[in-house]
């Protein structure tokens, strides 16, 4: 199952909502730039001709009555002519991104004549996140453009709640029982909107739970260690899962979008058929009954509706057979289906459209962030700029538990991985020169003399395998004394706990103070930061500095891991490795 489906073709539509709110009328206010009326299939509108034939069938289809003016017939010119611009005027407000999980991975977007409140009252919403605030990450931050970075968890849930779900899903002692998220992808959109990538975690991951607090009945989850990622669905909801993902990775997630069996289901059908390769024949089943159920001829299959479904649950069968192989499958899947959408126009018939926003919009629950076509328009217009070929997907690096069977855990270079995810460091490796070079930031004032510059020096060296090295403020204090920052003094408190060594300064006219302090002992000015944490200019020396009194700048490896095991969403060479014990 996956979290995630495939998107609108061709780019935005010129329209802009707004103040699109739901009321009497329908949607309020609109804008439109002269190019709507003559909007073409590339843009991913339609001619006016066929806006026309399309609009009067949507009408029909959703039961909206037609408006005074607007049917054929007998009237003054004046009369229809009027008629004919609050058709146009209708076009231009409900002209919106046609789909949703499908639009988070292809960042497409169409153009349909869709009922703005209708849609709306689909959608289903709950709280982004459950988690006590300690355990929350920071909020991201802006670029030097002013951009912000983008994450997103797409949570499959394999919940049994429904008849469909049900037959779907198998395992009938399991009906109603407590959801599990199977199937989670961080998907990242950098600041600059010029890459995506996409991390998943295999559901059979072990990590620390956090506490959470059910929204609807006030029930506390205690905190867990050591326990299988996917049980954090049912403890609360989705917004307990965006709190395991913000404790383990110290990512702020800004949005979560789920989807169930059915919704997979309902969002393959609308989509169409996608294209998957498989190297030998493949059956999914086994003498006791598990599998998915997935049957195919080796070769290239376009694949919708209940078979999509089963690849996407597929394990045994791919490769190992493990939810490792499944992950891949996942990514194969999703791959092709942005590289189809993005590079056919099968997406552009109005009532293809309807159907595909109707299903998109039942289909997924979403955070409040997202909780209505206006804000899901929004996000659309900002992921469609990522092109195909700058999306990578990847899974979170791990080995296997030596205590638990069959379980996972997070490697060193998962920590890697997330913080090139944390610093909007591109996993294509194409930003690698940009990421590596630390610009020169602006300062507005100029530095004081170095003997009228007051420091304050911190030990923080301390770690959980080492503890702390004693004497480094003082030592380092020495240093700076030693270099003519006679106003340099050590701070006398408990070492804390400091990575990496860097000076802090708590307003702008003291930035160039800080930045002085800096080069006098070579720390990179990268690792000068304002903070309201601090009084004045602060120097903690991290434990990369626990010896030596001069100070050599660590050398970040900004590659991504191969352990990552990245795919690149244009490579059209992907097909998956069929075990022999499935093949028939």
């Amino acid at each position: 199952m996956s979290g995630a489906r495939g998107g609108g073709v061709g780019t935005v539509g010129r329209s802009t909502v707004r103040g699109a709110v739901p009321g009497a009328g329908g949607v309020a206010d609109s804008t439109s730039t002269a190019a709507d009326d003559d909007a073409t299939a590339e843009d991913g509108g339609a001619s006016e001709d066929g806006a026309r034939e399309g609009a009067g069938a949507g009408a029909a289809e959703d039961g909206d009555a037609a408006e005074d003016g607007d049917a054929g017939g007998s009237g003054s010119g004046r009369r229809a002519g009027r008629g004919t611009d609050r058709r146009r005027r209708r076009r231009r407000m409900l002209r919106w991104s046609a789909t949703l999980l499908a639009l988070v991975i292809v960042g497409g977007a169409g153009a349909g004549y869709l009922y703005y409140e209708h849609l709306n009252a689909n959608i289903k919403s709950d709280k982004l996140n459950l988690g006590d605030a300690k355990d929350r990450a920071a909020e991201t931050k802006a670029n030097e453009a002013g951009q912000k970075a983008l994450n997103i968890l797409l949570i499959g849930s394999d919940a049994r709640d429904t008849v469909e779900n049900q037959k779907l899903g198998g395992a009938k002692d399991t009906f109603n029982g407590t959801p599990l998220a199977d199937v989670q992808m961080l998907l990242h959109v950098s600041a600059d909107r010029s890459n995506m990538s996409v991390v998943s975690m295999p559901r059979d991951t072990l990590l620390d739970i956090p506490k959470c607090t059910d929204p609807d009945t006030g029930e506390v989850f205690r905190s867990l260690t050591r326990e299988i990622t996917n049980s954090s669905l049912g403890r609360g909801g989705p917004g307990c899962t965006v709190a395991t993902w913000e404790k383990l990775t110290d990512i702020h997630i800004d949005h979560f979008m789920m989807i169930d069996f059915g919704g997979v289901v309902s969002m393959a059908d609308a989509i169409g058929g996608v294209p998957v390769c498989v190297d030998a024949n493949v059956h999914s089943h086994t003498s006791t009954g598990k599998g998915s159920g997935l049957k195919l001829a080796e070769g290239t299959h376009d694949i919708k509706g209940k078979q999509a479904l089963q690849w996407l649950r597929t394990r045994y069968g791919f490769e190992d057979d493990t939810d490792l192989a499944r992950a891949k499958a996942q990514h194969m899947y999703m791959n092709s289906m942005v590289r189809q959408l993005r590079s056919e126009a099968k997406l552009t018939n109005p009532n293809g459209l309807r159907k595909l926003a109707e299903a998109a919009t039942r289909a997924i629950t979403v955070d409040d962030g997202l909780d209505s076509i206006k804000k899901m328009y929004d996000l659309a217009t900002e992921l469609q700029k990522v092109p195909t070929e700058r999306i990578t997907m990847t899974t979170m690096p791990n080995r296997y538990d030596t205590v638990q069977t069959g379980r996972v855990v997070p490697t060193e270079d998962a920590g890697k991985l997330f913080r090139l995810v944390r610093e909007d460091i591109a996993l294509d490796g194409k930003d690698a020169a940009k990421a590596t070079a630390s610009p020169s930031p602006t300062v507005t004032d100029a530095a004081a003399a170095d003997q009228d510059i007051a420091v304050q020096v911190r030990n923080g060296t301390y770690t959980d395998s080492l503890g702390a090295a004693r004497g480094r403020a003082s030592a380092v204090t020495e240093v700076l004394v030693g270099k003519g920052f006679t106003d340099a003094k050590a701070d006398a408190s408990p070492a804390t706990t400091e990575k990496t060594t860097v000076i802090r300064y708590p307003s702008a006219d003291l930035q160039a103070d800080a930045l002085r302090v800096a080069k006098a002992l070579g720390v990179p000015a990268g690792q000068v930061k304002q903070s309201t944490d601090v009084s004045g200019v602060t120097l903690v020396v991290g434990a990369d500095w626990r010896s030596g009194t001069a100070y050599k700048a660590p050398v970040q490896d900004d590659r991504t891991p191969t352990s990552a095991e990245t795919m690149n969403a244009a490579d059209t060479s992907q097909c998956m490795h069929v075990d022999p014990a499935y093949s028939w």
